[in-house]
């Protein structure tokens, strides 16, 4: 079990996206990626707004979060601009802010409900490990890059209902010790089996917009809803 009073819930964001330029702003109808997500993080019940940041380094980004009366934490230009690596360049905050548990959100999840934040948050505080990684249940056939078939099946027929699950990451909702990043252990060791404890979230709530295509979509669906 964890105290609630220990975890930050945090969204890091930047325009630097090489794929989508100016992604989190760009707009959808009226409003924007970052807007949808930050209306998102007001609506959460089990968590104190004092206890809700994001990690932004654009002064746009910054003027957005005011607007919207969320927590600040001034990113770094190094930070706004790393690939991943080192974490603790990427994820600068682990020591800096006044808790010990992260639950990190993705902001071009734009179908993530707050709802399903409240619950990840609160499976997260009764459970007794230290991360918790978002996951969206398959079931399916597969094969590595060899032609090696790597699916469990129960019959030898192509019934998708006879596979046995296997767990997509859902690149939505993470969660982890904040003093393990320093470390360069984020939510857990990977190589450990149950080292991470998966949670599994509706796919149609997992909808990532990383590529051009994606984002077209979304402004698709969008348009159609006001409609």
């Amino acid at each position: 079990m964890k105290n609630i009073k220990d975890v930050v819930v945090l969204v890091q964001a930047r325009l630097g996206s090489q794929r989508i330029p100016r992604k989190m702003l760009k707009p959808v109808g009226g409003t924007n990626l970052f807007e949808i997500c930050l209306g998102k993080l007001n609506r959460l019940k089990s968590i104190k707004q004092s206890q809700i940041y994001v990690s932004v380094w654009e002064e746009e980004l910054k003027e957005t979060a005011i607007r919207n009366q969320i927590n600040i934490f001034h990113r770094s230009e190094t930070s706004a601009n790393s690939e991943g690596t080192p974490m603790t360049e990427m994820y600068e905050w682990w020591d800096k802010l006044p808790f010990k548990y992260c639950v990190l959100i993705n902001g071009c999840a734009p179908f993530l409900e707050p709802e399903t934040i409240d619950d990840f948050i609160e499976a997260y505080t009764k459970s007794d490990s230290d991360g918790m990684f978002g996951v969206i249940e398959k079931k399916n056939y597969f094969w590595n890059s060899n032609g090696v078939f790597l699916t469990p099946l129960k019959e030898d027929v192509m019934n998708t209902k006879l596979a046995k699950p296997v767990y997509e990451a859902a690149h939505c909702l993470y969660a982890g010790r904040l003093n393990k990043i320093g470390r360069g252990i984020w939510m857990g060791e990977f190589s450990k089996p149950n080292d991470i404890e998966l949670y599994p979230l509706a796919e149609k709530e997992c909808f990532d917009i990383d590529y051009p295509w994606q984002f077209d979509l979304y402004k698709s669906i969008h348009k159609n809803k006001e409609e």
